[in-house]
């Protein structure tokens, strides 16, 4: 049962994309234009758990727009719209889930770019959105790490 609810965890990893209202579109432009394209993941926790690195190496983030598709094994693993605001501290994100697992639901998140690492942590859908970036037992919240694939 833990490993299923893991798994649908991961689904809540992933990335970013469009304007919010009354921000500064130049801002957000600039992150949502330095988040397109593919990424890999390289570490990721669940609800306080490190992901075993046969997950890990296969999960692929593609972020296109303001969409994100995300794939364990070639597997559609989530798809989602995304709300970002980088004027918030941590930066913010948010997910509208379109399909996978917890399609229906919002995920609220925080992110951190540098340079080809981005860097998120959710919370549970439709929960609070964390504060910082950590995962412990029990607070069911993702953390991940991904780099830009190569060939971007």
């Amino acid at each position: 049962m833990r490993t299923l609810w893991t798994l649908g965890v991961i689904g809540l990893l992933s990335s970013l994309g469009s304007d919010l209202a009354g921000q500064s579109p130049s801002a957000t432009s600039a992150d949502s234009t330095s988040l397109q394209g593919t990424w890999s993941m390289v570490a990721g926790a669940a609800d306080g758990y490190q992901l075993p690195p046969e997950y890990v190496k296969t999960m692929r983030r593609i972020f296109t727009g303001n969409e994100v598709t995300v794939t364990m094994g070639g597997q559609l693993f989530l798809k989602a719209t995304v709300e970002l605001d980088p004027t918030a501290s941590p930066k913010a994100i948010d997910y509208h889930m379109t399909g996978g697992p917890t399609a229906g639901s919002t995920q609220l998140g925080i992110y951190q770019i540098s340079g080809d690492t981005v860097r998120f942590c959710f919370g549970a859908p439709n929960a609070a959105r964390p504060t910082d970036f950590a995962s412990t037992p029990g607070d069911r919240r993702t953390l991940s790490t991904w780099v830009r694939s190569t060939g971007n």
